[in-house]
């Protein structure tokens, strides 16, 4: 199922919702309610914090993001040595030698 992507919160909005689980013990699912938001929403940038706090186990934010590209990289890379090779076997047909 495709990801919906919607304008994403301010971060002193996500800030301040973890603070609220994380300082002042309220439920994920109260704050959700208090912000008018999902409480799965806030749990899950409770659980991001964390990780980018190095108090959970995963990729930091940054890390993600450095995954990220470095996967678009490799996939521009592997396209560029396709046309390469492409380029390579045509002109080696042209002038009629073996590449």
């Amino acid at each position: 199922m495709a990801r919906k992507h919607h304008a994403p919160y301010p971060s002193e909005f996500r800030e301040r919702a973890v603070r609220l689980v994380l300082e002042d013990g309220l439920t994920a699912n109260r704050v959700g309610d208090d912000l008018g938001i999902a409480g799965e929403t806030v749990r899950q940038w409770v659980r991001r914090a964390q990780i980018d706090a190095g108090k959970r186990e995963g990729l930091t934010t940054d890390e993600r993001q450095r995954l990220r590209e470095l996967e678009r990289e490799n996939r521009v890379l592997r396209q560029e040595k396709e046309i390469l090779k492409k380029a390579a076997a045509w002109f080696a047909k042209e002038t009629g030698s073996t590449p």
